[in-house]
């Protein structure tokens, strides 16, 4: 079969691959060490693993795989509307925020619609554009931060989705409360407004700039969180989505059933419940981004203050620094693939890696300066 006869969707030829951060497996693998020697500070995940309560209903779940899961997650959907106040309609539990993002351009976007999000804003949002054959229009992010001004001023009678995470991947940077205001002031009412909040429960409440109100007070506002980050569940691929029972509705049309496995379900909904374990995430965070950032600077680094679990570092030729980390047993990630190709992304680990992290960091650039 010649690939040239094949009749491929217009727009996929061209569309990159997205590049995950390296498995712990797989770096093993190739540079023939015990995978204990490897710390992984690439994808943003919890060095602390699962939530204690998480990891119990996982095995207390683990006999019942044999069951389809719960196609309509009663359980961990009332956990969710009791914690924010919410009704179960408006609430729709994904396979991860991946998912979440692609129902939006299954219900949202056509080739006729316009999209609109960030220049450094995670790259998904631009490739279900894509697919979904809209025109996506990327705004500038000065200072690594949206320009919600601009955003606003890109608004047009095609537009439909724009897509704002708060604290931004892979920036790390945040939107306040009153820029969001005067933002959405500004936003026609038929433009659906999506603000991703995968990272928000790293900050305590009250630092948290939640996009959650609107959706009680306007239609056109969705929210995405996950369990991936905080609460250590990046494995099981589960978040939710918080929206208007319309838009809730019309994504259940194009969702799959039993889009969410049955651990995932219980593992959640008792992840939720463990306040102690979110605590102890955020000490970890915040202890671990101090040291961080007083490491880059006594080694005169610029690097982009974080409002999540991870921050972005300027090391000159960042896939270079990478491959030499990588080879010595640190996974980080290089951001070439995001237009910033003197930079590199790390996560926040626990206090030895981050150690290690910065020890070798150091190496490395004194090879350079050599």
């Amino acid at each position: 079969m010649n690939r040239d006869t094949l009749k491929v969707n217009e727009g996929i030829e061209s569309l990159p691959v997205y590049e995950p951060g390296k498995p712990i497996e797989e770096v093993a693998r190739e540079i023939g060490i015990d995978e204990e020697e490897i710390s992984k500070l690439a994808s943003n995940e919890n060095p602390l693993g699962p939530s204690p309560s998480a990891i119990a209903a996982m095995v207390a779940s683990a006999a019942k795989m044999h069951l389809y899961p719960d196609g309509g997650a009663y359980f961990l959907k009332h956990a969710i509307a009791k914690k924010f106040n919410l009704s179960c309609e408006e609430i729709l539990v994904t396979n991860g925020s991946n998912e979440a993002i692609e129902l939006l351009a299954h219900v949202f976007l056509n080739r006729n619609t316009e999209l609109i999000t960030g220049d450094k804003a995670f790259v998904i949002y631009k490739y279900v554009g894509i697919l979904a054959r809209a025109t996506v229009k990327i705004s500038p992010m000065p200072a690594f931060k949206y320009d919600l001004e601009n955003i606003a001023a890109l608004i047009t009678p095609a537009t439909c989705l724009i897509f704002i995470a708060n604290p931004n991947n892979p920036t790390g940077t945040m939107v306040s409360n009153a820029e969001i205001a005067s933002f959405m002031a500004k936003v026609p009412d038929e433009v659906l407004v999506c603000f991703d909040e995968a990272y928000a429960e790293l900050l305590e409440d009250n630092k948290q700039p939640s996009a959650v109100s609107y959706v009680k007070s306007r239609k056109n506002v969705v929210v995405l969180r996950t369990f991936s980050k905080t609460y250590g569940l990046a494995g099981l691929r589960i978040g939710y989505i918080i929206g208007s029972q319309r838009v809730i509705s019309l994504l259940n049309k194009v969702r799959q059933p039993f889009n969410v496995n049955a651990m995932a379900l219980a593992a959640a909904e008792a992840a939720l419940n463990d306040e102690n374990f979110v605590i102890k995430t955020r000490r970890l965070v915040e202890d671990g981004l101090k040291y961080l950032e007083n490491s880059f600077k006594r080694l005169n680094l610029e690097y982009v203050p974080s409002s999540a679990n991870f921050i972005l570092v300027k090391v000159g030729d960042g896939r270079r620094v990478f491959e030499k980390m990588l080879r010595k047993g640190i996974i980080v990630r290089p951001m070439d693939g995001y237009g910033l190709p003197e930079y590199i992304r790390v996560t926040v680990g626990k206090t030895e890696e981050n150690r290690k992290f910065v020890e070798l960091l150091t190496d490395v650039l004194k090879q350079y300066s050599h």
